[in-house]
């Protein structure tokens, strides 16, 4: 494609400065490269010098910034127009594609996204970052400075998001048929900041000044609908009318694969008033709230995530939020497949669940299903049966979770006042299952109540339940590990199998291998390059394998010591500038990031911490040089609203503010909590990482995904037997793992034990809880926090999560790593070991699995 050359400083464009060049060489903030490259568009740009000339064409032509400088955020933004340039090409010729060869497509739906930066990922897939590393050099900047400027899209909270993010790069990479699709959130969860009272929440800030990497669709736009009232009309149909009426605008943003022409899409859901609701009148009589009063509802909807529930209000907006994301994709996906015809006129709605498979990420998307039968009955005159049949062969649902609170119940008089046509579907629903047991399982009679979907067990709050609702809707329902699987099986979900056993499935979370170790790693990267003879590994995981007739190969053992030093160095620097602490790489980085949560036990890893500054400041001199020192680093965000998670970021700050201050010991031990954990961080954490803390309570972590993120990258784990740990333990060899604490199985009994008054605390858990209580942290009080530990049961008391149980395991397991890391040799070996088991975890793995059997999509790769 020709480019279009534009003389800088001799013209005037869209956006063109006349005399810019004297300007930017006046204030010194453009480097005098930049001016001697001209502004040439060249979309397609595939050599350095015109990837140069787009850059800076965008930087002149589609300006965001005032023209008097070329600052590293104005270099990053010129950047990413010009890579999406590249991405709208693709993304172009892929749905382009996908409408002439109209195969059966997947529709994500999840609340939350991970995205993590867009620029190394995009340019990563393509395999053109040493093109623009180039480019960017004859531009006076270095790549790696750009890319920092990105602010990572604030889209989720933790696993389940990036989750989303990984299968998406992995239904790109698959060349599979899909979209995602979720809510554009304009101040995310929160941005976590660390002061002396703890963690702060503060908006994010992520599109304060716009995202280069959305894309929106004015012509994308529908109708949401919330309150009002149904009408029954002559014929007997229903119509849900009245109310407010919000409209949903599409924000599309590129999701490349791996080394192909395929770009799939996130569409992005923003909500808005039309002008028609602005009152002109009432806002000249100056009645301004009351004038924009639809507007600003519109704004509520999408500006956080998971807004705090307490009151009915509350409620009342997560609710919204989470039928906006489903009415939408839904009208969307519904357009889509009529828009598509065969050639004979319409398609007939028998036809809907052989071209349109929908995906439920969790709970929160579960009004998809009373909303399309609303949509193929009320709007497209399709009866219950017919609406019934197509509504259970599309959707299918994933569940993320065993823990109660996160089992997803709804007030009925909440649900009846928002929803009142939906909760007419849902009672239908739930009558007609109740009908079904009756008439073909009367030996499940007495199950019933613990199994429809309307529980009016309390009558003072009856109660909508989301997961049962999905169970019964849907055509598949699917656990993300071996373990969390069978638990759905046998407990949570055991009687719902007895009638469906064909219905429940497992696969096991993955990770993508390109952002988790290919881009973020380089080092470790081009050493497995090497050993292989090949980078196919990248989108075949499985070749890893390959690495276990080295672990003994001194060579190998050299080069892996040192790409792990250089991870470690630069993850130094980043604790350095993030929290002012200086950590030493030589000591063994030892690091627990996640979500804070009890369940998670951040705080049986700070008492055992805890434990190991008491037993240090008991040491003579002589016999401290005998230990391993260590560096522990914690990070993750805790709820807003959930007290005992921000007294745990609390106390782990209070002690590393000790800890790291004391020259005693503060060679041997440092304890750092990191600040605004997310993608971008995580980055530099995992390759940089020795040792990894996954030490849930057993049966309680659905899969986790970051213990596989570190096992990739030859981080050892010491673990309990949940969640995919069971998976990774088997794969990598038990001789690498380190393994401690009650197995899933123990825990009821343990609790039981407890309740009876039993448990005879280790007399080392008791000692950290004392040197806490003791005030050796501060003089905040962390009683009702270390109260949680004690007592046989209680609200709040009783050790529910069995942290004084598994202790002394935990620290027996903890000195077998001290040992084993003196070793050098040994370590090495389980660490190239751990890198060498973790094929089975790869997304594209998950991804491969959903489609061929739940979704039975197929490749539909565009032509080269």
């Amino acid at each position: 494609m020709k480019g279009v050359v534009i003389e800088s400083g001799k013209s005037i464009g869209a956006g063109g400065v006349l005399g810019m060049a004297t300007t930017h060489e006046a204030n010194g903030s453009t480097p005098k490269s930049f001016m001697k490259i001209p502004a040439v568009a060249h979309p397609t740009a595939e050599v350095p010098s015109e990837i140069a000339s787009n850059i800076r064409y965008h930087a002149e032509y589609s300006p965001h910034f005032s023209p008097m400088k070329f600052d590293p955020e104005q270099v990053y933004c010129a950047t990413a127009e010009s890579v999406r340039d590249y991405l709208i090409q693709r993304w172009n010729e892929t749905y382009l594609h996908f409408h002439k060869a109209d195969p059966k497509q997947t529709y994500y739906l999840s609340m939350e996204y991970l995205q993590g930066r867009a620029l190394t990922n995009a340019i990563g897939n393509f395999n053109i970052q040493d093109v623009y590393a180039d480019a960017l050099n004859k531009l006076g900047h270095e790549l790696e400075e750009i890319a920092e400027q990105e602010k990572d899209a604030a889209l989720g909270n933790g696993g389940l998001g990036r989750l989303a993010s990984c299968f998406l790069d992995s239904m790109a990479t698959l060349n599979l048929p899909a979209w995602g699709y979720g809510l554009r959130y304009r101040y995310g969860l929160f941005k976590q900041r660390i002061a002396k009272e703890g963690q702060e929440e503060v908006a994010e800030d992520w599109l304060e000044k716009f995202s280069p990497w959305e894309v929106v669709r004015h012509d994308v736009i529908y109708p949401i609908r919330f309150f009002g009232h149904v009408e029954v009309l002559p014929n007997g149909s229903r119509k849900w009318v009245g109310g407010e009426v919000l409209q949903a605008l599409a924000y599309d943003v590129p999701i490349p694969g791996y080394k192909t022409k395929n770009t799939i899409s996130l569409r992005l859901w923003d909500a808005k008033a039309s002008a028609e609701n602005f009152n002109l009148f009432q806002f000249n009589d100056g009645q301004y709230e009351s004038a924009a009063q639809l507007h600003s509802k519109a704004q509520q909807i999408c500006a956080v995530l998971y807004p705090g529930d307490a009151t009915e209000d509350g409620k009342i907006l997560r609710l919204k939020q989470q039928f906006f994301l489903c009415s939408a994709s839904l009208q969307d996906i519904i357009y889509r497949f009529k828009e598509r015809k065969d050639g004979k006129g319409s398609r007939q709605w028998s036809e809907f669940p052989s071209k349109v498979a929908v995906q439920l990420n969790d709970t929160h998307p579960t009004l998809a299903i009373p909303e399309l039968m609303r949509l193929l009955m009320d709007d497209e005159g399709v009866g219950w049966d017919e609406a019934w049949d197509v509504t259970t062969r599309t959707v299918a649902y994933t569940n993320h979770t065993v823990l109660p609170e996160a089992l997803e119940k709804w007030s009925q008089a909440v649900m009846r006042k928002l929803l009142p046509r939906h909760f007419e579907i849902i009672e239908e629903i739930d009558k007609r299952f109740i009908e079904l047991i009756l008439s073909t399982r009367g030996d499940m009679a007495s199950k019933i109540q613990g199994m429809r979907i309307l529980d009016s067990s309390n009558p003072q709050k009856p109660v909508v339940r989301m997961a049962n609702l999905c169970v019964v809707s849907s055509h598949s329902v699917n656990g993300v590990a071996e373990l969390h699987s069978d638990i759905l099986k046998k407990e949570l979900f055991a009687d719902y199998v007895s009638i469906w056993p064909l219905k429940f499935q497992n696969k096991t979370n993955g990770i993508t291998p390109r952002r988790w170790l290919q881009f973020c790693n380089s080092e470790l990267s081009s050493i497995i390059t090497k050993r292989l003879k090949t980078d196919e590994w990248i989108t075949n995981l499985d070749l890893l394998s390959g690495l276990r007739q080295f672990a003994e190969n001194e060579d190998l053992h050299a080069e892996w010591a040192s790409a792990k030093m250089a991870s470690k160095r630069r993850l130094s620097r980043y604790v350095l500038q993030a929290t002012g602490v200086n950590i030493d790489p030589d000591t063994l980085f030892d690091i627990q990031v996640k979500r804070i949560h009890e369940y998670k036990r951040q705080l049986l890893n700070i008492l055992g911490a805890v434990y190991r500054y008491k037993k240090l400041k008991d040491m003579s001199p002589e016999e401290r040089k005998q230990v391993t020192p260590r560096t522990i680093m914690l990070g993750g965000k805790a709820f807003a609203t959930y007290t005992n998670a921000k007294r745990i970021v609390k106390l782990v700050n209070d002690v590393g503010a000790v800890v790291n201050n004391d020259p005693e010991v503060n060679k041997y031990l440092k304890v750092v909590f990191i600040p605004n954990y997310n993608v971008s961080v995580a980055e530099m954490l995992i390759p940089g990482s020795e040792l990894s803390q996954h030490i849930s309570t057993a049966g309680m972590e659905a899969s986790g995904t970051s213990n596989m993120k570190f096992a990739l990258n030859g981080c050892i784990i010491i673990g309990t037997l949940d969640g995919a740990n069971v998976e990774i333990r088997e794969e990598i060899g038990e001789q690498n793992f380190f393994l401690f604490g009650a197995k899933a199985d123990e825990v009821p009994r343990l609790r039981k034990e407890r309740e009876a008054g039993q448990f005879k605390p280790d007399p080392r858990f008791e000692e950290a809880k004392q040197l806490i209580r003791s005030g050796a942290f501060g003089t905040y009080d962390y009683n009702p926090l270390l109260d949680s530990l004690e007592g046989d049961s209680g609200y709040g008391r009783g050790d529910y999560f069995l942290v004084g149980h598994d202790f002394p395991s935990y620290i027996d397991a903890q000195e077998r790593v001290d040992e084993a890391y003196k070793d050098r040799k040994r370590w090495l070996k389980m660490s190239i070991m751990s890198t060498a088991g973790s094929g089975k975890f790869s997304s594209d793995r998950t991804i491969d699995q959903y489609a061929k059997e739940i979704w039975k999509i197929e490749e539909c790769r565009v032509p080269h």
